[in-house]
């Protein structure tokens, strides 16, 4: 297949990554191998408003197309991608709506997965691994397909020094310096994979009592009620940050010592910038879409034969996260501790 792929023909291509922000944060693992393959090329992203920001910053990718499903149609979305004329169009995300802007963007090369119903729309078509390979190696898979060499396995993540002067200054204002600082990201985009309230309140407060941490409770659109759910619900303070950008997330969950998060975005982009994660997994498989690197850890309420059912409503009473105790938790926060030599007095 590399043989098929004139790289010196291919003056501008397209990245097309749609919807959720975690599932955009994995696909950016394949900016800095295309960069490198294509140094003198114009590399873009096709990808939503919720997301557009995930890709601010990053110097492997020179512009952001943004598809706005309130104000442009499906066809005006591909008279735009035409007039791009690009050369190359990877369809990563490969549902009905980017498999036919991919058919119809002109481009001589199309790449994207062999999914019923989608194949058509493309000349190079890529076997499908996501139920048995981690999402960023679905994603290079793309590229591997047409004989790109992988560089870098690395999810980036670009924190702009403004950002991070920013999320100092209101961190200055509402954390103590110099102690642990435990992110909580109590979100999710589907109710089946989030955690109790209760819980991350309880939580909060034994990791304040054991180890003198500070908690801070990160929240995106429509979390605001729940972060102040949680705190009303703690014998102890946390702190709730202003409004903030998803940059702005990054630099923040960057000084984090470690997050515990439910199977979110926030969750992926904590990874990439470095920071210790404890992913809450239910009806996801950690091993497919969990936190990507081998500092993380995963917790998960064992023995369950439904776990990683993929399922976005729960027919049995959602038993993977309702049966998910503290305790259990809080012994995988220890054990986050010392896979990453995080040393703490603990006060048992």
């Amino acid at each position: 297949m590399s043989d098929f792929l004139d790289r010196d023909t291919v003056r501008r291509l397209l990245v097309i990554k749609l919807r959720a922000i975690g599932d955009v944060v994995l696909s950016t693992v394949v900016t800095r191998n295309l960069r490198e393959a294509f140094p003198k090329s114009e590399i873009h992203f096709l990808t939503e408003i919720p997301a557009a920001g995930v890709l601010k910053g990053n110097p492997f990718v020179d512009s952001v197309v943004i598809y706005d499903r309130k104000t442009m149609t499906g066809l005006g979305l591909i008279t735009a991608i035409r007039r791009k004329k690009y050369d190359l169009v990877f369809d990563l995300f490969g549902n009905p709506r980017s498999a036919l802007v991919t058919r119809l963007s002109g481009a001589r090369y199309r790449v994207g997965y062999r999914f019923r119903g989608r194949s058509y729309a493309y000349n190079i078509r890529v076997t499908p691994r996501g139920d048995v390979v981690h999402n960023t190696q679905f994603n290079l898979d793309a590229l591997e397909a047409v004989g790109l060499p992988i560089v870098d396995r690395e999810v980036p993540f670009f924190c702009p020094l403004e950002d991070e002067q920013i999320v100092a200054e209101f961190l200055s204002g509402g954390v103590a310096p110099g102690r642990l600082l435990v992110g909580m990201n109590i979100g999710a985009g589907h109710y089946v994979r989030r955690w109790g309230l209760d819980r991350f309140a309880h939580l909060a407060d034994r990791l304040i009592e054991r180890y003198g941490a500070e908690v801070v409770l990160p929240w995106g659109p429509g979390e605001r009620d729940d972060v102040q759910s949680v705190q009303s619900m703690m014998k102890h303070r946390a702190f709730i940050p202003p409004p903030a950008t998803l940059l702005q997330l990054g630099a923040l969950l960057k000084r984090c010592t470690f997050v515990v998060s439910n199977d979110t975005g926030p969750m992926h982009i904590a990874a990439a910038v470095g920071t210790p994660v404890l992913g809450i997994h239910g009806p996801t498989n950690p091993v497919l879409q969990g936190a990507y690197g081998s500092q993380h850890m995963v917790v998960q309420k064992e023995g369950l034969e439904c776990l990683g059912c993929n399922l976005t409503k729960c027919p049995i009473g959602h038993p993977c996260m309702l049966e998910l105790t503290v305790d259990t938790v809080l012994k995988h926060v220890d054990s986050l501790l010392k896979k990453n030599g995080i040393a703490v007095d603990a006060a048992q």
